[in-house]
Formats: C-alpha cells, sequence, structure tokens
C-alpha cells in the first residue's frame, strides 16, 4: 500500500515556527505572526511579511502573535496559519490530505492540547499526531533517548522554557514555566522606560537582547554598547540612549534567574540513578533563547551541573518532530495521534 500523502512535522512556536518535510527536511522558517485586516478578518499576511509590519499598521490592520506562552492564544488566526505552511509546504490543489506532527509544552492541560489538534485537523491535515517538545528537541539533539541512562535537555524557546529528565523514550520529570525570550524582551522594554524614559518596541528590546545581551557580567574589555532608539516618554520625541552589556544583563538577570530556577526544580525531583547519569553527561540546551551570550555559563554556575547548547538549537525542536514522524513505529508510545 502506498501512501502518497506528505507528511510535516511543525514546530509551533511562538516567536518562530519551523516546517520539516518528511524526506526534504526543514523547508521553512517564519515568525509566529498574522496580519489580519479588522474590516473582514482576512489573513493578510503570514510570517516574515507580517512581523515586518508589528507596531507600523494603519487602523484597518491588525499584526498580532497568534501563540502566548506556547499555546494557542487566538484558535481562528492559528488555524488560518496552520492553512498557510500546509498550502505553502503541499501546494493549495492538493490530492491527499498530508499526515501533520505538532510539538507542544510538556506542560499543557488535556484542552489546550485538543485545541491544536482541532486547530490541525482543520487547516487540512487527514491525521494530526502531538509530540511533547523536550522530547523533540533531545531526538533533534541526537539524544539517545530509547537508552536506560537518564539524559536532561532544557528547552528554551520564545514564550516557554521546558526542562525535562528524558529515560527509555519517556519524559521521568518535567517543568515548565512560561518564560522565556518574549520575557527577556519584555523586561528590557520596561527597565529601559523606568531608567532612562525611553519606550521602545518589541523588535529593538529583541536587536539589542542579540547584539549585546549577555547572562553574566562582563569584564571591561567585553563590555559593548550600541545606540538603543525609541520614544522619550515624557516629550513624546525621538531619543537615543547608549546601553551596555553589563547594563543589559542588570535589566534581565531576574527574567534569567526563573529559567534557572525551572532546571534547579527538576535536578530536584530527579530519581539518584538518574541525577549521576545527568552529572556525568551534562545538561544539554536547546531553543533560540538558548543562544544567548554566556547562559550556558550561567546555569553551570547556578546548578553545578556542565552545561552546553546543542549544535543548532533552533532547529532541534523541529528537526527531531520530522524523525518522529519519519520513523513513527519506535516513537508511537510518545506521540498522541487524532
Amino acid at each position: 500500500m502506498f501512501n502518497f500523502a506528505k507528511r510535516i512535522g511543525i514546530d509551533l512556536g511562538t516567536a518562530n515556527s519551523l516546517v520539516y518535510l518528511a524526506g526534504g527536511g526543514v523547508v521553512l522558517n517564519e515568525p509566529t505572526v498574522v496580519a489580519i485586516s479588522t474590516d473582514d478578518n482576512r489573513v493578510l499576511a503570514v510570517g516574515n511579511e507580517a512581523k515586518e509590519m508589528l507596531g507600523r499598521t494603519p487602523g484597518n490592520i491588525a499584526a498580532s502573535r497568534p501563540m502566548r506562552e506556547g499555546v494557542i492564544a487566538d484558535y481562528v488566526i492559528t488555524e488560518a496559519m496552520l492553512r498557510y505552511f500546509i498550502d505553502k509546504v503541499c501546494g493549495s490543489s492538493r490530492m491527499f490530505k498530508p499526515e501533520v506532527m505538532i510539538c507542544v509544552p510538556a506542560g499543557v492541560t488535556s484542552v489546550e492540547r485538543r485545541a491544536v489538534l482541532d486547530a490541525t485537523l482543520s487547516a487540512g491535515a487527514k491525521t494530526a499526531f502531538l509530540i511533547d517538545e523536550p522530547l523533540a528537541a533531545a531526538i533533534g539533539a541526537r539524544i539517545p533517548i530509547a537508552n536506560p541512562s537518564g539524559n536532561m535537555i532544557i528547552d528554551i524557546g520564545g514564550g516557554t522554557t521546558e526542562a525535562a529528565v528524558i529515560c527509555l523514550g519517556g519524559v521521568v520529570v518535567h517543568t515548565s514555566v512560561r518564560v522565556g525570550g518574549n520575557k527577556i524582551d519584555e523586561a528590557l522594554q520596561s527597565a529601559i522606560r523606568k531608567k532612562f524614559g525611553l519606550l521602545i518596541g518589541e523588535n529593538q528590546a529583541e536587536e539589542v537582547k542579540i547584539k549585546i545581551g549577555s547572562a553574566t557580567q562582563v569584564k571591561l574589555a567585553d563590555n559593548k554598547t550600541m545606540p538603543v532608539r525609541g520614544r522619550d516618554s515624557i516629550t513624546g520625541l525621538p531619543k537615543t540612549i547608549e546601553l551596555s552589556t553589563n547594563e543589559v544583563n542588570e535589566m534581565i538577570a531576574p527574567t534569567l534567574q526563573k529559567i534557572v530556577g525551572a532546571a534547579k526544580e527538576v535536578l530536584e525531583q530527579t530519581p539518584p540513578e538518574l541525577a549521576s547519569d545527568i552529572i556525568d553527561k551534562g545538561i544539554v540546551l536547546s531553543g533560540g533563547t538558548s543562544m544567548l551570550t554566556n547562559l550556558d555559563r550561567l546555569m553551570t554556575e547556578s546548578t553545578g551541573v556542565p552545561c552546553h547548547v546543542a549544535e543548532n538549537p533552533l532547529m532541534c525542536v523541529v528537526m527531531g518532530t520530522g524523525l518522529a514522524l519519519e520513523n513513527l513505529d519506535l516513537y508511537k508510545r510518545s506521540v498522541t495521534k487524532r
């Protein structure tokens, strides 16, 4: 029996969505942003095109992020976005409906899981599968999850941080905190407003984090600076300030401590047998936010366990989702099907 249906793995992230086509690798990587016409609720743009509209739209267009903290915040818009991704990969005039696997945070409720499955089927999938994010990240980071030894992975995305210990192909202990890259950006925005009276946008905050952000205080020689432009909160006029790496570190430190807290919570609940495995192998960090400068160092200092960033942290989850989809028989115990 030939299966002509395409198989697609989707990492539906809060900040970025990636799509994996079985046999073709990662074929799409776009921001999870949708622009909608408020007059007739029509989807005008999705992904990169819509992200450029954030904070710049006229009255009759609304650009928004339909995913909040790893779960669906706006069902209708998420469904429209999924349909856009499926059409882009499979073509809109397709004979066979595709099989789609989507990853979700391990801590989501059964209602939130059902919402993702329903949205996927409504968007044109024949069958919908769900896989837990930490498991997908571990598969994508090439961690041998089926072995009887413990592995710990922390997936730090845009909306959530998932810390989990995996053994024998399943999640033994996990915790999920709704803190990620977006919360770091928000912390920067509010601290810059308090300290300098400057209002900056989402994209500018993200740029500061990527260019000069650091999870630990740096030596004077490494203390980079960059100009930050925005609107003065008192006069309402445009204004530019100079911001340094150490200032950024102070602003984001409280948010980073919540991510460290998630790692500590999982380590406290880990059975002693598995804890000794984790000390030997260390903790793997994945997800876009794990690329923040010195975050692995902060984690190592805070937990006392060596931490290292996976080879391609941004792609770990979508690669793992795709591999699980291509080898369904191996991972069927870890997957929900609808």
